[in-house]
């Protein structure tokens, strides 16, 4: 039996650790407030010693689009695990992956050690599959529109596929 849920509440790093598989460089999620069960509010941060930031454009540390959409789907994924009762009533060893980006929409450069703020809405599309929006802002700034589609899968899938099975 699920326990009843009561929004909002709020996620801290280790809160999220426990939910998700990522871990080193790649995992940046400071908190996520689950406000609903599909409305978010989340914190990603890349310190400058992260290898991915040491690389992109040295001297002038940015972080890459494509790690803005990462942790975007890193929230969703934590949100949607702790908040959501239809994902949180899925059985079985599955993953949520990133299945497709539909919009990404970048209008400033991010720097790191910044607090980068997702406000992210999801959208339950099929059973295995939500629709992820976000705005996402920096030092209160929007630095990015972001639109994803997530699709959950069992780990033996992935296997599979990653074997070329």
């Amino acid at each position: 039996m699920t326990r009843e849920l009561h929004y909002p509440f709020t996620l801290d790093r280790p809160g999220i650790e426990a939910l998700l598989p990522h871990r080193g460089d790649i995992f940046v999620c400071q908190r996520v407030t689950v406000e609903g069960p599909h409305q978010f509010k989340g914190t990603a941060r890349w310190p400058l010693d992260n290898a991915v930031i040491e690389g992109h454009f040295p001297g002038l540390p940015v972080v890459p689009g494509v790690l803005l959409i990462e942790a975007m789907a890193q929230l969703a994924g934590a949100g949607l695990l702790a908040g959501d009762p239809y994902v949180r009533s899925l059985t079985g060893d599955l993953l949520g992956v990133l299945a497709s980006v539909r919009k990404c929409v970048f209008k400033h450069p991010v720097l790191p050690e910044s607090d980068v703020d997702y406000t992210i809405q999801c959208r339950q599309m099929a059973p295995m599959a939500v629709q992820v929006a976000a705005s996402v802002r920096a030092q209160d700034i929007e630095v990015a529109q972001l639109d994803i589609v997530m699709v959950y899968t069992s780990r033996q899938q992935m296997l599979s596929a990653l074997r070329g099975a």
